[in-house]
């Protein structure tokens, strides 16, 4: 109870205290951030120049997470896609218990930095804690090992998300991106496989969100008629601007949105701006790396690092341009206008050949917060492309499982 005589000098002591928070409060409130796609080497946590605590050759390691305000990230357990047979199965299983085994090593030795999240509310406590944090997520369901209880260890594991194909086509689905050196055929209109379909509906019993970047779009109908739950797109951008078969038509946009589902726009320059002379450029390069390394091919995790590899990017940049945030926001600006505000996201694609000119890597994230803003966006607006409309999904399909 507050004195008579008292309450004036209260009174200008607490109108004080609102005009100095006011003068020390920013401008504008920060959303929290969550990229849906950033990859990790194989030798993740194995070198010391893949150790996410130091400074690091990565786009994303957490000191770029912390100085750049990125606050979440799928970290991916991504394999390549090899032969449907047993031996190539098996080992695509091993490769992606790798990575499985890395992201543990990182929770384990940096538990006051980040924390694992397997529910969108643990992604709200840790930010609330400030603590960073890392979810996982399935690139190339061939991974699976053609075992549908590997689905299972999978999600025991922590993965939240089931990419079903990446490049070439698998058990699962048709390719976006078919392989001829992988026996694909150029041109097919089939869709999810049987085991295809046990996998969706396996995802949508356990409330693990089905991704469909990288299928082709006879796949991304079939999951669509099937899925009892929303769907994403972890890292897909317009094909109406760019096309590419990466990105998405407006027809699918339209469709994953009616689900329910979210679409993430992702930085990668191939899906943003056609460079066919920077594509020859950087194969050209990445040839000659190689050779110098005495090596056949090139190796992303033993040459792409290299500072050869640094040098030769920075002379192709001079004559061939990366695309830039306003090329990224005007795919996010028509994916709004198809899909609607509460259907995009946003993904990076970093260590994956994401990174663009602005946002080259995890400590330059607020520049897409920035620049959002620049391009008329609100404040509730960013807060869902940059979280909320995934984290909304993400629990409709766990609600989804549960039932």
């Amino acid at each position: 109870m507050t004195r008579p005589g008292h309450r004036p000098l209260l009174a200008a002591l607490l109108a004080a205290l609102a005009l100095a928070a006011n003068a020390a409060a920013p401008a504008q409130q920060a959303p929290l951030t969550l990229d849906t796609h950033v990859d990790i080497p194989f030798a993740y946590l194995r070198e010391a120049r893949f150790d996410p605590g130091a400074d690091t050759p990565l786009q994303v390691d957490l000191g770029k997470m912390r100085r750049g305000g990125l606050d979440a990230a799928f970290f991916v357990v991504w394999v390549p896609q090899g032969p449907l047979t047993p031996a190539g199965y098996a080992k695509a299983v091993a490769q992606a218990k790798q990575k499985y085994d890395a992201i543990d090593r990182m929770l384990a030795k940096y538990p006051a930095r980040i924390r694992l999240a397997t529910t969108p509310a643990q992604v709200a406590a840790n930010h609330a804690a400030g603590r960073l944090s890392a979810m996982i997520g399935i690139e190339n369901a061939y991974s699976l090992g053609h075992q549908l209880a590997n689905l299972d260890a999978a999600y025991a594991r922590g993965a939240r998300y089931v990419g079903l194909v990446h490049v070439g086509h698998d058990d699962l689905c048709t390719s976006s991106m078919p392989q001829a050196d992988l026996g694909d055929p150029p041109v097919s209109d089939a869709g999810l496989s049987d085991f295809g379909r046990a996998v969706v509906k396996r995802a949508n019993a356990l409330g693990m969100m089905v991704d469909i970047s990288h299928a082709s779009d006879a796949c991304v109908r079939d999951v669509l008629a099937l899925s009892s739950a929303p769907i994403i797109a972890s890292h897909s951008s317009a094909r109406a601007l760019v096309n590419h078969p990466r990105d998405l038509p407006d027809e699918l946009l339209r469709a994953i949105a009616a689900k329910g589902g979210v679409i993430q726009a992702v930085a990668y320059k191939g899906f943003l701006k056609l460079d066919p002379g920077r594509e020859l450029a950087e194969k050209a390069l990445e040839a000659r790396v190689a050779k110098q390394h005495g090596r056949k091919q090139f190796d992303d995790e033993l040459d792409g690092y290299s500072p050869e590899m640094k040098q030769g990017l920075a002379a192709i940049e001079q004559r061939y341009p990366l695309p830039t945030l306003d090329d990224f926001v005007a795919h996010i600006r028509h994916m709004v206008e198809v899909a609607g505000i509460d259907h995009v996201g946003i993904a990076s694609d970093f260590d994956g050949g994401g990174g663009i000119t602005g946002w080259m890597d995890a400590g330059e994230t607020a520049n897409v917060t920035a620049a959002l803003r620049r391009h008329g966006f609100s404040e509730a607006e960013i807060a869902k492309l940059w979280s909320g409309n995934l984290l909304r999904v993400w629990g409709e399909v766990e609600r989804d499982g549960r039932r």
